[in-house]
């Protein structure tokens, strides 16, 4: 196996050199994301077990620990691909080389180790990946088996890139892989044991914080349409309330809520990576076409209804999730191809092994 394995590390117990012996012949990266004093005698073993440990300061968050990763792998193996890998003992070696190997085969952009989340699996790891990929599948698209997964592969002509995905902790990865889909990357799934130990209670993921990292650009997007849900919805009833008509209130309203959702999903939601006048463009279309069918559909639920609010919730909650998906793949989209690669520079002579590069 060709690969480099790069496993961040925070406060690992034996499980990472229990990992190390089984990874025995392998080139291995292991960054200690500021583990601290208390720690320094696993990071010992591993450097007497052929491990290279990269040592940051303090601790800054999985994915800063990854970049470091890559950035040294770049600086001190160029040209090599990275399988990534756990330290708590989730990833098995071989299913490790399963990627490692699916990858070598040269035509994936990207290679995840896809649990299947058989056996005995925390409740709240089986919920937290259902929802996870079903959100995933309904911003993106994209059906994967597990985009929650710390097993990847990435080839070597991608890690300049890798480094320029935001995000310091757990949601990196999340956002890499939105990158990924977004970038129209070839994304192959190698299917891998589901390895829970002692009730994953080893994980450093904290629910609350890192959940809203994590699902922070469909969080921003949920927000944007609420914004522009009350403001269209209370601009409906109050017109609706003065003229006792239903279609000149919701044309009305939803030019003012349109201009304001478009202003917010640019500049904090989608980015401005399509150009204005293009994804105005795109979006007036989007909103006539929205316009119409909110029209259409107040009409009969109201008439099935008897209620303009309960009408209105019952328009919004069918047209929020088509609306989403349009935004995200057309109207926001980046379509020009992706920017060129930069060959590799010139590779720095190697560290000795064992020898710790501080951040």
């Amino acid at each position: 196996m060709d690969a480099v394995i790069l496993i961040p590390a925070y406060q690992p117990d034996g499980r990472l050199t229990d990992l190390l012996v089984r990874l025995a012949g392998h080139d291995v990266v292991v960054v200690d994301d500021g583990s601290g004093p208390r720690y320094a005698d696993v990071f010992a073993r591993a450097r007497a077990l052929g491990a290279e440990v990269v040592t940051h300061d303090r601790n800054r968050g999985k994915g800063a620990a990854l970049k470091t990763g890559f950035a040294h792998v770049r600086a001190y193996r160029a040209g090599r691909d990275v399988v990534c890998a756990d330290s708590d003992g989730q990833h098995r070696p071989g299913d490790i080389e399963a990627v490692a190997a699916r990858l070598a085969a040269g035509d994936a952009d990207l290679v995840l180790g896809a649990r299947r989340f058989t056996g005995p699996v925390p409740a709240r790891s089986r919920f937290g990946n259902g929802c996870t990929r079903t959100v995933f599948r309904l911003a993106t698209g994209r059906d994967l088996a597990d985009t929650q997964t710390g097993l990847r592969g990435y080839p070597a002509r991608h890690l300049p890139r890798l480094g320029t995905v935001p995000g310091a902790r757990f949601e990196y990865e999340q956002r890499l892989l939105l990158r990924a889909v977004r970038d129209r990357w070839t994304i192959a799934e190698v299917p891998i044991a589901t390895v829970y130990l002692a009730g994953n209670a080893s994980s450093h993921f904290r629910p609350l914080r890192d959940s809203a990292r994590v699902y922070g650009p469909l969080l921003a997007y949920g927000t944007s349409s609420l914004l522009a849900f009350a403001v269209d919805t209370a601009l409906f009833l109050a017109l609706a309330a003065v003229t006792g008509g239903v279609a000149g209130p919701a044309v009305l309203a939803r030019l003012v809520s349109a201009t304001l959702n478009f202003t917010v999903n640019r500049r904090y939601v989608f980015g401005r990576a399509a150009p204005l006048t293009r994804a105005a463009r795109d979006y007036a279309l989007l909103a006539a076409v929205i316009l119409a069918a909110n029209v259409v559909l107040l009409t009969v639920f109201t008439a099935a209804t008897g209620s303009a609010p309960a009408a209105k919730l019952l328009a919004e909650g069918v047209l929020l999730a088509a609306s989403f998906l349009v935004q995200r793949h057309v109207v926001f989209a980046d379509r020009r191809p992706p920017a060129p690669v930069p060959a590799p520079g010139v590779t720095p002579a190697r560290p000795m092994a064992g020898a710790g590069q501080p951040h």
